[in-house]
């Protein structure tokens, strides 16, 4: 009796160990508040990946209360974080390929951009990532605009003279190419350099020149419709060793959760493109959509100014843009 006793309780023992070991929580970061779109498809993914109940959890830092925004990739590649929505760009100190995430003319609508992300071209980036030991467990792009002081800006004439803001050292090479002179600042201070006269033009992201309240200081807006100039990448990237690790269950639960987060933020980035010519129209501002024709003479500028300087230091990076310019 006793032996048999034994054998029970070192049984339930083995199994207390077994579902401790498969039990696992991972750390998600990121910069943006808990009301930000990227936020909510961190949510998605802990909230459906919990509700799987496959022994796993996701404690979401926002606000970049882990880590700095742009230093989140080297501990993530380290295995010293296990998930971060991260915009790719921010790491190309290390992967200079990673510039072409956030390069003009390589992305035409979201629709485009979701097509880029399963073709060739992401397949080379991530390729790359896997070296750092990363993986996308959810790939998403969100797109912008041009705001105009005194006048629309849609084609690289109308940039010409003018004193501009870019969202990123490419778009700034390529708007000095068109010959405006480029002031570096952060989003945040967009508002007081228009107000004052500092900026008479500006390209950040749709939600930016909402939450910033853009609308206040300009005369137009060239927003992010069937045709934009502006699209960064900024997906849900795991430490692939974390993934690797896990049981069978709970990577299909990922996965899973990860394909749900990717149609929301798909959706979502539309209806924020949608949102900001909305408010903007309401208060007034001008509505000057982006053609083909101009989509098409930005990048010609784009080639000659932003490329060519990506390709200097990049001796491959030309297979990497004609992979990425054969999508359609």
């Amino acid at each position: 009796m006793l032996s048999r006793l034994t054998s029970a309780i070192a049984l339930c023992a083995a199994m207390t160990v077994a579902s401790t070991a498969s039990a696992k929580e991972l750390r998600l970061s990121h910069q943006w508040s808990t009301k930000d779109v990227r936020h909510q498809v961190a949510q998605i993914v802990a909230d459906a990946v919990e509700a799987a109940d496959v022994d796993l959890t996701i404690k979401i830092f926002p606000s970049k209360s882990l880590f700095k925004p742009r230093e989140q990739y080297k501990p993530l590649s380290r295995g010293q974080l296990d998930m971060s929505v991260f915009p790719l760009a921010y790491a190309a100190g290390q992967r200079p390929a990673y510039n072409l995430t956030l390069m003009p003319g390589l992305v035409k609508n979201h629709d485009h951009a979701a097509r880029l992300n399963y073709s060739p071209f992401m397949e080379a980036l991530q390729e790359q990532m896997a070296e750092d030991d990363v993986m996308v467990l959810v790939h998403g792009y969100l797109a912008g605009g041009f705001v105009g002081k005194d006048g629309c800006i849609t084609k690289p004439e109308h940039a010409k003279g003018l004193q501009m803001r870019a969202a990123g050292k490419a778009f700034e090479q390529m708007l000095a190419g068109a010959g405006a002179s480029i002031a570096s600042m952060a989003s945040s201070e967009l508002y007081n350099a228009i107000q004052t006269g500092v900026l008479q033009g500006a390209n950040t992201s749709s939600s930016s020149f909402v939450s910033f309240r853009i609308f206040e200081q300009v005369k137009c807006y060239t927003p992010a419709s069937d045709v934009a100039l502006w699209f960064m990448y900024q997906p849900l990237l795991m430490n692939k060793a974390t993934f690797d690790d896990l049981t069978p269950a709970q990577q299909a639960a990922l996965k899973a959760a990860g394909r749900a987060a990717e149609a929301f933020y798909l959706q979502q980035g539309k209806e924020a493109d949608a949102k900001s010519t909305a408010v903007f129209k309401e208060n007034g501002v001008e509505i000057a959509n982006m053609t083909e024709e101009d989509f098409n003479a930005w990048r010609d500028l784009a080639k000659e100014t932003s490329y060519k300087n990506f390709l200097e230091g990049n001796p491959d990076g030309q297979k990497l843009i004609d992979l990425a310019l054969e999508v359609e």
